[in-house]
């Protein structure tokens, strides 16, 4: 194989981590979200996490191209960029705890929390207030500390968002930009912190054709006014990193 794979990645290794980030990609262009859901558990039995997470971050580029530019009308953008702002420091944070850190605990804690929100959600449990500054910039800095530890933006900023009573357009686009523009941002981060190996750069870019081209499929296939089919589909994809989560698997 070419040297630039990383060790332990042969043909059939390279040939799973394509059709999963495919799939992946899928996914984030319908929902948009669940892209590392789906990526990270296969992956992180293929490659170290941390060069699982920063060649994840080196193939969202594609989302930049095949999904943000038609999202972005649609977004409420002082908060999203409240959002983002706030992510990239507990991204920081939480990329920290992932260099020095046992992440049981933390895996623990996130199960817990996001299993109870999910309950809350399905049973019809919204917010009453409209969002505040002060709320989006907690919920951004604990979804990149999350994401920064474990790799999964998602779960945090979209129950969020599945919480309030945007619609499903609204609710994707946020998710869209928001999840594509930290995942991004994580590739300077961790390299501030001497954990963006080499390899995830040549690894990332092949990842990035079968990515960007699934986040194409899924946004054609995604229709505004299916939300019920839109919050099935997100529901069920917490449901599935809530059980992939859990440590006793590991």
């Amino acid at each position: 194989m070419p040297d630039w794979l990383p060790a332990g990645v042969g043909g059939v290794e390279l040939a799973i981590l394509l059709a999963t980030v495919l799939v992946a990609g899928i996914v984030y262009g319908f929902a948009g979200f669940g892209a590392a859901l789906i990526y990270m558990p296969v992956a992180a039995r293929i490659v170290p996490i941390d060069l699982a997470i920063a060649a994840f971050a080196v193939s969202a580029l594609a989302s930049l191209v095949t999904v943000v530019p038609q999202a972005i009308s649609d977004i409420d953008r002082r908060g999203t960029t409240i959002m983002i702002g706030t992510a990239t420091v507990g991204a920081f944070v939480g990329l920290y705890v992932l260099k020095v850190t046992d992440l049981i605990w933390l895996r623990w804690a996130v199960v817990s929390v996001t299993t109870l929100t999910l309950l809350a959600l399905i049973s019809g449990w919204r917010y009453r207030t409209v969002p505040t500054d002060r709320s989006r910039g907690a919920i951004g800095l604990s979804t990149g500390f999350v994401g920064g530890a474990t790799g999964l933006l998602g779960p945090v900023m979209v129950l969020f968002q599945l919480a309030g009573r945007d619609g499903a357009a609204r609710n994707r686009a946020t998710s869209l930009v928001f999840l594509t523009t930290t995942s991004v941002l994580l590739l300077p981060l961790m390299a501030l912190q001497g954990i963006l190996g080499i390899a995830a750069i040549p690894l990332g870019l092949v990842m990035l054709v079968p990515y960007g081209f699934g986040t194409w499929i899924g946004r054609r296939m995604f229709r505004p006014e299916a939300e019920r089919l839109y919050r099935g589909a997100a529901y069920l994809l917490i449901a599935v990193a809530i059980v992939i989560g859990l440590p006793l698997f590991d």
